[in-house]
């Protein structure tokens, strides 16, 4: 089985990454990067590339399965219209070009609150992403929806920092749905839906993720 991985520096992507590799049942994974990744594998390709110029007649479209964590803050991409475009645009060309390739399977770890009719732009820009992947009729769709992701982060988020400081110490009082988000729950369900993928259009909730 050959998968598509995008977002593979992240938080979670870094997971995704190292449990596919761990995969029996995956031949290769490509994971495009705009730099070389540290490390090599039998397994792995990993071309350079340009988001904003994917190289759309490359032979490692075809693929299998899609696994998305691509994702930013508009604080770290420095404008909205930035935030757009690696959050819901990038994903959405992704997909378009893996599904006219053959690919039957896309995973996206999206967000809790998506909703393209939302009044906070955030959760606007997850929704459309949202509902632009269902309309491309993907035999398998598969939306991760974390609350706040917990796990540990190269980058300092001090906002983000302190709520997960102080949403962890209240973790035990708060609904299984208010909990942070594990962050390797994320990338256990994301590789699931991408090795055992259920028909449709299915919804991962935070409360399974906590």
């Amino acid at each position: 089985m050959k998968i598509l991985h995008v977002g593979s520096t992240g938080l979670v992507g870094k997971l995704v990454l190292q449990r596919l590799l761990a995969q029996p049942l995956v031949t290769q994974v490509i994971a495009p990067t705009r730099r070389v990744l540290g490390f090599a594998h039998p397994r792995l390709l990993n071309p350079v590339v340009d988001f904003d110029a994917l190289p759309e007649d490359a032979e490692w479209w075809s693929v299998d399965a899609v696994v998305c964590t691509l994702g930013t803050t508009i604080k770290q991409a420095g404008s909205k219209d930035a935030f757009r475009r690696v959050d819901h645009d990038y994903p959405l060309h992704v997909a378009r070009l893996a599904r006219a390739r053959g690919a039957r399977i896309y995973a996206l770890n999206s967000s809790v609150g998506a909703n393209a009719g939302s009044s906070i732009f955030y959760s606007q820009v997850k929704g459309e992403l949202e509902a632009a992947l269902t309309a491309l009729d993907y035999p398998s769709l598969v939306l991760a929806q974390p609350g706040l992701i917990d796990g540990h982060r190269e980058e300092h988020r001090p906002g983000e920092a302190f709520a997960l400081t102080l949403s962890r110490a209240l973790r035990p009082l708060l609904p299984t749905k208010w909990r942070p988000s594990r962050a390797e729950r994320i990338a256990d369900a994301l590789v699931e839906a991408a090795l055992h993928a259920p028909p449709g259009r299915t919804v991962i909730g935070p409360e399974r993720l906590a």
